[in-house]
């Protein structure tokens, strides 16, 4: 077992409490996050909307709605 002095690891102590309070930067990067998780949803959206069978449901849809008797 390897032994510090006190005074070694009380200074240890405290920079790792200040690196932990010290959340600078982090509202970037969870925007940062939750942007590529967007970009990645809004992609897989886009790709099934392209095929065939998803555009001739919502074609139908569409065109239901707008023949709806009243």
């Amino acid at each position: 077992m390897i032994t510090i002095g006190r005074r070694v690891e009380q200074r240890v102590t405290r920079e790792v409490r200040r690196v932990l309070r010290d959340e600078r930067g982090s509202a970037t990067a969870e925007y940062a996050v939750a942007t590529m998780a967007a970009v990645g949803f809004a992609g897989l959206l886009v790709a099934i909307l392209r095929g065939d069978e998803v555009r001739g449901i919502l074609t139908d849809l569409i065109r239901r709605a707008l023949t709806a008797n009243g």
